[in-house]
């Protein structure tokens, strides 16, 4: 059966120690001067600020490039101390230059996943282990889900790079080839560096 092209972005699973997702987040802030539409599943990254409060970090959706990610997102808020936009009940996603706050799911041991994007053909058994960063598409405003994917066009075994793939998600409608759903790990993640943002 060929596998169904349905990019959802990052979506948690599992913890590294093999427990399940347990459901935790923490609450960050999206400022007014977000220059891109932010989706559920979307990798962000630290603004390397707060909200007035200070309470609550400042983050952008990634666009682009490689390199640290802080966590990807799960839901969105007009308020930091609910996980639902007031003002807008059906609110799926946070708008560009909009001042919104997001769930973050920013555990670094937290397993994800992932749709490839096949662009160079469908991935292989041995890429397992391997390194590639995430592939940028415009999420779905109608469902408000992300449209990020792996990158299947840059995995390496020596070059570092934003996910680490741990495998094959087991399940009966996924298999390799075109459009499989990955296992993967934040590789590069900002609560693993050393360094500030």
């Amino acid at each position: 059966m060929a596998n169904q092209d349905s990019p959802s972005g990052l979506k948690p699973v599992k913890h590294l120690n093999g427990n399940p997702w347990n459901g935790v987040a923490n609450m960050y802030s999206i400022p007014v001067g977000n220059a891109a539409a932010i989706f559920i599943g979307d990798a962000v990254v630290s603004e390397g600020s707060a909200d007035a409060t200070g309470k609550y970090p400042s983050i952008a959706g990634y666009v682009s490039g490689g390199g640290n990610l802080r966590g990807v997102v799960i839901g969105f808020s007009d308020q930091p101390f609910m996980a639902f936009d007031t003002s807008d009940l059906d609110r799926k996603y946070c708008p560009a230059t909009t001042a919104m706050y997001a769930l973050v799911v920013d555990d670094p041991d937290v397993i994800f996943e992932i749709q490839e994007d096949n662009d160079s053909g469908g991935l292989a058994a041995t890429e397992v282990g391997g390194n590639a960063d995430i592939a940028v598409t415009a999420g779905n405003t109608a469902s408000g889900i992300s449209g990020m994917e792996l990158d299947s066009s840059g995995v390496s075994t020596t070059a570092e790079a934003q996910l680490r793939i741990m495998g094959v998600v087991n399940r009966e409608d996924n298999e390799l080839g075109d459009y499989c759903k990955w296992l993967v790990k934040i590789n590069e993640h900002e609560l693993r560096s050393t360094t500030g943002v």
